[in-house]
């Protein structure tokens, strides 16, 4: 199941565990990565917490968790290439798993239609 927040973040979860990423209009309206700071394995974040930090050359800006969980893995390849969020942000550059307290919260978030909508 894939689902976005209003913040350009973008969740695919399996089980009760989402994969976390930045979407593609989010990446295109940050200009070309030069850094990712990623949260920590074991890091626990409330929904809407700031959770990872990512800066081009234009601005810096946060990731924000987008429900209540724990992290359970990172992807280092973003922190050695940060491009990869730009060129794949949908794949190759997914930030972190995390593994939901509530499951179910994923119900409030937007389905693919509805964010592109907000984006239009």
């Amino acid at each position: 199941m894939l689902k976005f927040t209003p913040e350009h973040e973008w969740l695919k979860i399996e089980g009760d565990v989402a994969t976390v990423g930045i979407t593609a209009h989010a990446a295109g309206q940050l200009g070309d990565l030069v850094f990712v700071e990623l949260p920590e394995v074991g890091a626990t974040f409330a929904k809407d917490a700031s959770s990872a930090t990512v800066e081009s050359v234009k601005a810096a800006s946060d990731v924000y968790c987008p429900l209540e969980g724990e992290v359970v893995e990172v992807n280092p390849a973003i922190v050695d290439d940060p491009s990869l969020v730009n060129s794949d942000p949908q794949g190759a550059g997914w930030f972190y798993k995390l593994k939901l307290a509530n499951p179910a919260d994923a119900n409030s978030l937007l389905d693919e239609a509805a964010y592109n909508e907000l984006i239009a």
